[in-house]
């Protein structure tokens, strides 16, 4: 009457073919994590660091905080930028956004 409530167990294959599919499951996750997020990310880092290297005097930029501004120098980790006539600020080379096209800031 007992063996009504209660299945019997039966035993599995003690594990066998189970190690294989994790490591599957592993090297597929490794390769969506890189092909979705480490390379991009890589690929955006490396487009700033150009960026940034290539700056020179009289390029029109934007930084992070949004100011706009002209390159008057180029230091090894600082620019000063005019950002109107007479009024200058010293940036952080890595705050540097983007490059404007040539005479953006007079349109503005």
């Amino acid at each position: 009457m007992v063996d009504f409530f209660i299945n019997d167990a039966w035993a599995q294959g003690g594990g066998q073919g189970g190690g294989g599919s994790f490591l599957f499951m592993m090297v597929l996750f490794f390769v969506i994590f890189y092909f979705f997020l480490i390379r991009p990310q890589m690929k955006q880092a490396r487009e700033h660091k150009q960026l940034v290297s290539n700056l020179a005097k009289g390029d029109e930029v934007a930084t992070n905080g949004g100011v706009l501004g002209k390159i008057n120098q180029v230091g090894d980790n600082f620019i000063v930028l005019e950002v109107t006539q007479g009024t200058e600020i010293k940036v952080q080379k890595q705050a540097v956004s983007a490059v404007l096209p040539k005479g953006t800031l007079k349109t503005l």
